[in-house]
């Protein structure tokens, strides 16, 4: 599979809501050793607090891409910064974008590119030959980030969960299925841009047969609650082929994401759908615990809440951000699949 070469320079052009720039921020929060420094068109833009540097600078101290690290709305590539990647490129720097609209679209770039002996990265198109899924059994284990919801911190439990797991002595894997996924690992496959039909393929050739100890940790995407996205959500749980999956939800949330009509599953309900679902290609899957957003309630109300639903379920429940996900990751270890 296709690597972006690492370190990185974070590009945050001149966007002004914080929001826009997750995709620089989740690379930063999880990769930090990969982050030489940033750059932005306005003094007054969003900053990650890294060194503002230019091109020039940012390579003699190492970077080797510059990251596009925003997003907005409909995914278009602003023209106004095609400067900004014309000048990284004849400095010497690749260039990774997870925009919708591709840099490989502009002729351009792809001569200049070409010229400077760099190469362009369009994380949502990367990906290698495709076959369907086949549900055939794979050696090595897998656990699946799963939602009731989109927008619950799926990448960012996969993320914790690969940490906490590493360091207690476990092989693990975080495997990337969105575009900042995929830049934090410098690998991966954009899930929502594969063809229906070849999402669990891709599943499949993401996470491949490995050593019987080794723990594969699929970023999920979307909820098979979400009638925007069930079916990326079910595609992926079927190419997953989990052996666990951990249950990812932000408490108190009233409706899905973007859709006021849409009820929000009970966790009884979102668990048994996707155990369900699950057992398609893996019969014995199971409930490895829960992940929750609580950042609407204060800490005792979340230390409750998370109790609450450990003793219903049985299994680990916490909130990876105030109170980390160690537990978890032990008692995946104690489990001894």
């Amino acid at each position: 599979m296709q690597q972006i070469p690492m370190p990185y320079l974070l590009f945050l052009g001149d966007v002004m809501d914080p929001l826009a720039a997750k995709t620089a921020r989740g690379i930063h929060v999880w990769r930090p050793e990969s982050c030489v420094g940033q750059i932005r068109l306005a003094t007054d833009s969003v900053s990650l607090g890294l060194e503002d540097m230019d091109v020039t600078t940012a390579k003699a101290r190492g970077a080797k891409t510059m990251v596009l690290g925003t997003a907005n709305a409909g995914g278009k590539l602003p023209t106004h910064w095609i400067e900004s990647i014309k000048s990284a490129i004849r400095a010497g720097l690749n260039v990774a974008n997870g925009l919708h609209q591709g840099l490989l679209e502009l002729p351009e770039l792809v001569a200049l590119a070409d010229e400077y002996n760099v190469q362009l990265f369009d994380v949502r198109h990367m990906r290698p030959q495709l076959d369907v899924g086949s549900g055939k059994k794979r050696s090595g284990k897998r656990i699946l980030t799963v939602g009731t919801d989109c927008s619950v911190g799926k990448m960012y439990t996969s993320l914790a969960l690969e940490a906490a797991m590493r360091d207690i002595g476990m092989k693990a894997d975080f495997r990337a299925t969105g575009q900042t996924g995929v830049l934090v690992a410098g690998a991966g496959i954009a899930i929502d841009a594969v063809i229906a039909d070849f999402i669990s393929g891709a599943v499949e050739s993401l996470s491949p047969a490995n050593d019987d100890d080794h723990w594969d940790i699929i970023e999920g995407q979307g909820s098979l609650y979400h009638p925007s996205f069930a079916g990326v959500s079910m595609g992926l749980i079927h190419g997953a082929q989990a052996h666990l999956l951990v249950m990812c939800h932000e408490l108190g949330r009233p409706h899905m994401r973007h859709l006021p009509h849409q009820f929000m599953p009970t966790l009884q309900q979102c668990v048994a759908t996707n155990l369900a679902a699950a057992s398609l290609t893996s019969p014995q899957v199971q409930l490895a615990g829960f992940s929750l957003n609580t950042s609407g309630v204060d800490e005792a109300q979340a230390k409750a809440a998370l109790a609450e639903i450990s003793r219903e379920f049985g299994v680990p429940a916490t909130d990876p951000v105030r109170f980390g996900i160690s537990e978890l990751a032990q008692s995946i270890k104690d489990r001894g699949l």
